[in-house]
């Protein structure tokens, strides 16, 4: 009973604070061929968020898709649940590359359909998120994303 009481107040307060503020180019994303049709949206994400900026810092959100702990938390419990040995740490929230394997495997467990308006959207408010109090962020995703095609 206490792992779900803990895991609840994880979800619930996380998503309450995942990153939603904070908007230099973004250089190339290595990234798998299986998530390659993730790699616009990530582009899009990274420049609101931080504007490729690995050092970026607002509050507890940091590095270039502005990563919480709980998220951080939050990805380590998928992998427990995948019974995977591999962990996360806080500080792989100033690594890019990490940072964008936290969005994908975040994706993957939350997001299976690979919905990206869902995508966009649950970055900014979480996984229950509001479409009227995350439209602006998923303006301005959509916007970088149109300008890049």
């Amino acid at each position: 009973m206490k792992k779900i009481i803990r895991l609840l107040f994880v979800l619930v307060f996380g998503f309450m604070v995942l990153p939603s503020h904070a908007a230099t180019a973004t250089d190339d994303i290595e990234i798998a061929d299986s998530d390659q049709d993730w790699k616009p949206v990530i582009e899009a994400l990274i420049q609101v968020e931080s504007k490729g900026n690995s050092n970026a810092k607002k509050g507890a959100s940091v590095g270039v898709l502005q990563i919480t702990p709980v998220l951080v938390a939050e990805c380590n419990n998928i992998l427990r649940r995948r019974k995977s040995k591999k962990r996360y740490k806080l500080s792989d929230r100033w690594s890019k590359q990490k940072s964008i394997e936290m969005f994908l495997l975040f994706q993957s467990w939350f997001n299976p359909l690979r919905n990206v308006e869902q995508a966009i959207r649950s970055w900014n408010g979480g996984m229950h998120y509001s479409i009227s109090k995350t439209q602006r962020y998923f303006d301005k995703v959509m916007s970088i994303l149109q300008n890049n095609k």
